[in-house]
């Protein structure tokens, strides 16, 4: 009778198969858990920064740059558009107010001045015929008076005579009554002529009045025209330096069109290009400062542009005492704008971390310095210089405020 054999259920080939799986398995694992951060890297200390947090005063404060203009520009535009005939000085000049720069040439507006000179000449001719008529009339109506005033003392002389006559006997009531009513018609003409004489007077007055206000509207038309011509030779308005002229003998220019500027040389300001996420921060009286031939000048913000152009927008600003010397208009600045008042903060120096953290973690050593590993921090406003640290850090922590790039996802660092 066949005996049957237990089949064995643990041979070395599956056991041997069971410790590959069982190596293989741990091997995995090993390296899941060093590729999910938790392992270190080796770091030269030469090829980072260390640096300390500290406490001390901090402002908030932006880079700008901004560019030397002069104080005041005055801008030269063609009052009347012309030809122009004749230059008296270049580009870069030095100008005294007054002083010719250019002359234009225009035809009709010279012939409209002429015939303005003639029609003032024509109405002051016209004028004074009227004045002289005036004049002969009102002699005229004086001599009436004249004349109607001493027939009037007669018939009152021989009314009176006569009535002294009549009461004698002398004359007849026909003769009182004929030199009575010669009186009193020569008191109604009398009145009659008193009132043309005035009535006259009214008018002549009213003629000259109306005459005169229109000579001088006239007047005023050909003054106003003499400027127009004047105004074809450009002059300069202010003291200053010319600058920017654009004219050439010869060239046409239309009323309004930009023939050049005058700097005013008697200060400068600063012309400031801000991005526009400032603008809700930026408002006169502002300051800003900046470094030149090794000595700090502070800047005031004395205008704010609210328009905005490619994202940014523009400030003037104004030297708050002395202006630099040997500062000189186009020259760049480089500014610091503060946008906050001075405060004792918790500060760690700019650099490369916040690109790769946000300034959410730092690299932080430890006692002795020969390891570092992450800190959870919280950041809050910044300047040139320095971040403002409100959590994760005390004064005299030293961090790594260099890049992190080839760092990865690495928890710790081993310094040597």
């Amino acid at each position: 009778m066949d005996i049957p054999i237990e089949k064995k259920r643990f041979t070395p080939a599956r056991i041997a198969m069971f410790a590959g799986g069982l190596l293989l398995l741990i091997l995995i694992i090993f390296t899941i858990v060093s590729s999910a951060g938790g392992s270190k890297l080796n770091v030269k200390k030469e090829r980072i920064t260390v640096s300390e947090v500290t406490q001390g005063v901090f402002q908030e404060n932006i880079p700008v740059n901004g560019v030397v203009l002069p104080i005041t520009t005055i801008y030269l535009d063609a009052v009347e558009g012309g030809r122009v005939e004749e230059k008296f000085v270049e580009d870069g000049t030095m100008m005294k107010k007054g002083e010719p720069i250019l002359r234009l040439s225009n035809t009709d507006l010279e012939l409209s001045l002429v015939n303005q000179e003639t029609a003032v000449y024509n109405l002051l001719t016209q004028m004074q015929i009227q004045q002289n008529a005036a004049r002969q009339n009102t002699i005229n109506r004086l001599n009436q008076l004249t004349d109607v005033e001493n027939s009037l003392v007669e018939a009152k002389r021989v009314f009176e005579l006569n009535k002294r006559l009549h009461e004698k006997d002398a004359i007849g009531r026909q003769d009182l009554l004929e030199s009575k009513n010669n009186y009193n018609y020569q008191q109604e003409r009398m009145k009659l002529a008193k009132e043309v004489v005035k009535q006259d007077s009214i008018a002549s007055d009213q003629e000259l009045s109306q005459a005169e206000s229109s000579y001088n509207r006239t007047r005023n038309a050909l003054k106003l025209m003499r400027k127009k011509v004047g105004d074809l030779v450009v002059r300069a308005p202010v003291d200053g330096q010319l600058t920017s002229l654009d004219a050439e003998i010869g060239q046409s220019k239309t009323k309004g069109e930009r023939l050049g500027q005058i700097d005013v040389l008697s200060g400068y300001k600063v012309r400031v290009d801000v991005d526009e996420h400032y603008i809700s921060r930026i408002y006169s009286g502002q300051s800003g400062s900046f470094t030149f031939n090794n000595k700090s000048y502070t800047l005031v913000i004395k205008k704010v542009y609210t328009q905005v152009t490619n994202g940014r927008f523009q400030v003037d600003m104004v030297f708050e005492e002395d202006v630099p010397e040997g500062i000189r208009r186009g020259q760049t600045l480089q500014i610091r704008l503060a946008l906050s008042q001075e405060k004792e903060a918790l500060l760690i120096p700019k650099g490369g971390f916040f690109q790769k953290t946000g300034g959410n973690w730092v690299f932080k050593l430890d006692e002795n310095g020969e390891s570092a590993y992450r800190q959870d921090i919280r950041l809050g406003s910044q300047n040139t210089e320095y971040y403002e640290v409100l959590e994760g850090l005390e004064p005299g922590d030293k961090v790594i405020t260099s890049g992190y790039d080839n760092f990865g996802d690495i928890q710790e660092l081993i310094l040597n």
